[in-house]
């Protein structure tokens, strides 16, 4: 395996998956439950895999090609940001809402992983980004260097979550208050309506 490869595809993936984004921020809520965390993180890793993979096979190219597919992602993207974000403000502000991990309503483990997979495949960002950014750049690796890139990649994807995931209760203690909840319920709804409206007047492809 070439740890040149190996090392490429870690940093970049690193950069990319650690930016504040919607299936991050959802994860990190997960993580603070203490709900469903492995399942989801899963998810997000074995999504990485796939979308990585696919990139450096030659996906990235159809993807830019394919205005249909990221006009579809946007908009349904958009949508779907938008209904998460109204939800979560309006936990944010219910006077008895947000009242922390243990009074909070239960989610099943199926619309835990429905609703991961929503923020990552739902994004259109998740096509240029992971598709065709780190899939080009993949695809430029000498010989031999594409699987030893795609592990790289995934290694580094699978680290971010599982310390976003696990790491999350260690922070569990700032949030053994309702108004805490309600401070992060606030953050994470405006953050979903600034990421819907960006989405909605991007200009992709």
């Amino acid at each position: 395996m070439s740890f040149s490869s190996f090392s490429t595809g870690f940093a970049a993936s690193a950069a990319l998956v650690a930016a504040i984004g919607a299936q991050n921020a959802y994860v990190l809520r997960l993580g603070l439950r203490g709900v469903h965390v492995l399942p989801v993180i899963l998810v997000c890793i074995a999504s990485d895999v796939l979308l990585i993979g696919a990139g450096v096979a030659g996906m990235g190219s159809v993807v830019a090609s394919s205005p249909g597919v990221l006009a579809f992602a946007r908009w349904g993207g958009a949508a779907f940001l938008a209904a998460y974000g109204v939800l979560a403000l309006s936990r944010a502000t219910r006077p008895g809402g947000a009242l922390g991990a243990s009074a909070e309503a239960p989610v099943s483990a199926a619309r835990a992983v429905l609703t991961t997979l929503g923020f990552t495949f739902l994004n259109p960002h998740v096509y240029l980004d992971t598709v065709l950014l780190l899939g080009t750049l993949g695809a430029t690796q000498p010989e031999g260097g594409h699987v030893a890139y795609v592990a790289g990649a995934t290694t580094a994807s699978a680290c971010w979550f599982v310390a976003l995931g696990y790491g999350a209760r260690r922070l569990a203690p700032v949030f053994a208050t309702p108004r805490a909840w309600r401070f992060l319920d606030a953050g994470v709804g405006a953050l979903m309506l600034v990421l819907a409206a960006g989405l909605a007047r991007a200009r992709l492809g």
